[in-house]
């Protein structure tokens, strides 16, 4: 593979060479998020990379985009669950305010966040903890990133 592959994110998923995808979906990709400050973050990227919106995908390709979201959570949520007694919940986001293609956010949200952002949007967490190298997904996360396929894979086979 030539280049980054986080510089074409559905691309490279499309293509069996992106590193975070955890499984191929319906409507897309489910992936572990980059970095890993609240762990769990996972993200659902569409499987057609000029789509910019949910709006832009037919109707039974966006509910099916709005199922594969609610799939993801569920899995996140159970694999947080199991592997941290501090999980408190899950916040699902589509924003398309930075990445030019339709993509949905799953962040766990935890007991131990610290007390004057726990109950706000994880976007106005410190910008550190978006770039510091021990919050960046590595080999610490294989287990977590296990479970939630895992769960993902128990999900599937009941529908």
């Amino acid at each position: 593979m030539t280049g980054d592959w986080r510089m074409d994110r559905i691309g490279t998923a499309l293509r069996g060479e992106n590193p975070t995808v955890l499984r191929r979906l319906t409507s897309g990709f489910a992936v572990i998020g980059d970095v890993q400050f609240l762990p769990g973050y996972s993200v659902l990227l569409v499987d057609e990379p000029d789509v910019q919106r949910l709006s832009d995908l037919p109707k039974a390709k966006r509910l099916s985009f709005l199922s594969d979201m609610e799939q993801l959570g569920e899995a996140v949520e159970r694999a947080c669950r199991r592997l941290n007694p501090a999980f408190r919940r899950i916040n699902l986001e589509i924003l398309g305010n930075t990445d030019p293609f339709l993509h949905a956010h799953v962040w766990p949200r935890f007991d131990w966040e610290p007390a004057d952002l726990v109950g706000k949007p994880v976007w106005l967490y410190p910008r550190d903890r978006w770039s510091a190298e021990q919050f960046r997904l590595g080999l610490q996360h294989d287990v977590l990133r296990d479970a939630i396929g895992s769960e993902l894979d128990q999900l599937r086979s009941v529908t």
